[in-house]
This record gives structure tokens, sequence and C-alpha cells, in this order.
């Protein structure tokens, strides 16, 4: 069985953890917060955004998380230095 050649870091994509914010559709209780620990969370008009520092991993488990809970989501953005 022959295995996946190693990927080559090229500089396109960062490594590491970078802050993100992800914007769901409508107002998240406590309850459902509750499922995202690691993120703060603010309420901008009819959303709430999440707020947080993140690897790759741990995104892509918020998104599934998102998706498990029914969630609309409308918006990721990996914020720059320059919007912190």
């Amino acid at each position: 069985m022959r295995g996946h050649p190693a990927a080559r870091h090229d500089g396109s994509m960062e490594l590491g953890p970078s802050r993100y914010t992800i914007r769901v559709n409508g107002h998240l209780g406590a309850t459902l917060l509750s499922a995202f620990p690691p993120l703060a969370s603010s309420q901008q008009g009819a959303h709430t955004v999440l707020t947080g520092l993140l690897d790759r991993s741990a995104l892509f488990g918020v998104l599934a998380e998102i998706e498990a809970l029914g969630l609309e989501l409308i918006e990721v953005r990996q914020l720059t230095q320059e919007c912190e």
C-alpha cells in the first residue's frame, strides 16, 4: 500500500493557530454557546459572532459542530494582525 507523498510547505498556507471570526445566523443561547468553549461570543444584529484562536483542526471541528447543530453559517474570516 502506497502512502500519500508528503506535502511541501511553499509559504502559501500558514501553519499554527490563527484568530478567526465565525458568524452564524441567530442569537445563540448559553446552551448552544457551551458547544464552543474556546470561543468568545458577541451579538451583532441578527447574528452571533464567535471569535478565537484556532488551529486548522480546531477550525474544522467548530465548523463540523455548527453543521451538526443545524446552525446557519454566514461567514468564516481569518483575521490578520491589521484587523485585530
